[in-house]
């Protein structure tokens, strides 16, 4: 059911995507025991150093520790982890091309592979300067919905939320829902995004200045006639890849459980889930994926990438001509790699594949559990606060069939409750998505973050690739994170610096 508060008459959200065996009364009550918070900081947890479960991998010591599979992966499966990755690495041609299972790129696009957004399977960058290109990043358009007629998901979260209804969006006329910032010979692409920063200067405790530098988004070059005055932008830098099949298998009953709307317990803390339109299964599924928790699978995250980003079909996205809308005609009328013997530019075989791959990719060991400077942090990050929305720890359910082995009936550590928070003006974007509101986030996933200097260079983070470092992230949390924040900067400095060296071991 909807979270603690929802709704008066809260509606059935389920999990159809997971072939679960249900829970006994006694595995509830044991699990609710192994994911209670500690109170003890002075060693490490039972099984923290598994932070993806028994299929947590050793640290490999380079830039391809995001890019390994669960060490308890089947044999006879393996083949199809690598041939997944294979069509996460390929680059999409143009059509009409001789290479027919690689062909529909665009014609407008960000990007023409998976691999070129997530490298090393990592998170994104903004540009370091005008030169550099914009490839892991784009910018989210949309316009208010106004009087257009309502969706079946909008009338649903009218259902639920009534009057409180986040405002509705639709995209941009002429652009669509995204800004393709590359386009095929002949075609011009949508615009440039630019980015100017205002720096601006915090003062911790102990005197430390920690200098944050706010970005301000503009378009340049709009090829498709003038952006209206109403334009909500918000910009995405592409979220790391390990752990997704994991978070996919946490029961929805769960994380809704986690979430307290009206905040109830008066801890400050009023997570809620987002409710998303699942393409698939053709009805209301909890979000879970992106920024803004905007999809409900791994699978349809990866062909809503595969739309907008690359302009490549599939049978959840069939259109062949991507993210173009009804004002771009020649875009529409492109050749493209649709209508051949796979159907879609990406068949659904092809799709299982790389679904496959995008679930399956491990989440590497924790390091220096046992060093007293990073308990000490661990202390701090729960004495601050944080854990109220990076939740530590979850118990993924119980699935059925030989693929879902790795992930099934898990302890995890993924440090994050997947519900939507108020995080504050400073990093609101204010373009609603679903239930999310211009000012809301998911609880972005914290594992693996000690190793994002490593895989993902230049090293950046939050949404939007703002902060530069673990601090300059810490720092920017406002909203219902506020607190947290401010009990950062009133620490003294070896205490802050436990911290860092704690959210580093992840």
């Amino acid at each position: 059911m909807l979270g603690q508060g929802a709704c008066a008459d809260p509606l059935l959200i389920s999990d159809p995507h997971l072939p679960a065996v249900p829970r006994t009364q006694a595995e509830r009550a044991r699990i609710a025991k192994v994911i209670a918070p500690t109170a003890d900081f002075t060693q490490p947890e039972v099984f923290e150093a598994n932070q993806g479960g028994a299929g947590t991998v050793a640290d490999t010591g380079d830039e391809t520790v995001f890019s390994q599979p669960p060490s308890t992966l089947p044999f006879e499966t393996k083949l199809d982890f690598e041939l997944g990755n294979a069509l996460f690495a390929k680059l999409w041609v143009s059509s009409p091309s001789s290479t027919k299972a690689s062909d529909g790129l665009g014609p407008l696009y960000n990007a023409r592979s998976c691999q070129r957004c997530h490298v090393n399977d990592g998170r994104g960058h903004p540009p370091e300067g005008p030169e550099d290109a914009r490839t892991s990043m784009f910018l989210r358009l949309s316009v208010p919905a106004e009087d257009t007629p309502l969706t079946e998901l909008e009338a649903y979260l009218a259902q639920i939320d009534g009057e409180a209804a986040t405002p509705r969006t639709r995209p941009v006329p002429g652009y669509g829902g995204q800004l393709q910032d590359l386009a095929l010979v002949g075609f011009a692409p949508e615009g440039r995004m630019e980015i100017d920063y205002e720096e601006q200067p915090v003062t911790l405790n102990g005197g430390e200045v920690v200098t944050l530098r706010k970005p301000v988004y503009s378009i340049s070059a709009q090829s498709y006639g003038p952006l209206p005055e109403t334009l909500q932008l918000s910009p995405r830098v592409a979220n790391p890849m390990i752990g997704l099949g994991l978070l996919e298998a946490i029961p929805s009953e769960d994380i809704l459980a986690l979430a307290d709307p009206d905040d109830a317990d008066g801890d400050g803390i009023s997570g809620r889930p987002n409710i998303v339109w699942s393409r698939h299964f053709e009805q209301p599924m909890l979000g879970r994926f992106g920024w803004k928790a905007g999809e409900p699978t791994v699978e349809e995250q990866s062909a809503a990438a595969f739309h907008s980003d690359i302009g490549i079909s599939s049978p959840l996205f069939p259109a062949p001509s991507g993210d173009c809308t009804a004002e771009q005609v020649d875009c529409l009328a492109a050749p493209h790699g649709a209508d051949d013997v796979r159907g879609a530019e990406i068949d659904q075989i092809g799709m299982d594949l790389l679904t496959f791959y995008a679930g399956n990719l491990a989440v590497p060991a924790r390091r220096d559990l046992s060093d007293p400077q990073v308990l000490r942090g661990k202390e701090m990050f729960s004495g601050a606060g944080c854990s109220a929305c990076h939740t530590p720890k979850h118990v993924t359910a119980r699935l059925t069939g030989d693929k879902n082995a790795p992930r099934s009936f898990q302890l995890i550590w993924p440090y994050t409750d997947l519900l939507l928070h108020d995080m504050g003006e400073g990093l609101a974007d204010h373009r609603p998505e679903h239930r999310a509101t211009g000012r809301e986030w998911r609880t972005a996933p914290l594992w693996g973050i000690g190793l994002t200097s490593r895989v993902s260079r230049p090293t950046t983070y939050l949404h939007d690739g703002r902060a530069r470092s673990l601090l300059e992230a810490v720092l920017w949390h406002g909203g219902e994170a506020q607190g947290a924040r401010d009990a950062v900067t009133r620490m003294p400095p070896e205490d802050r610096a436990a911290l860092i060296r704690f959210l580093e071991s992840l």
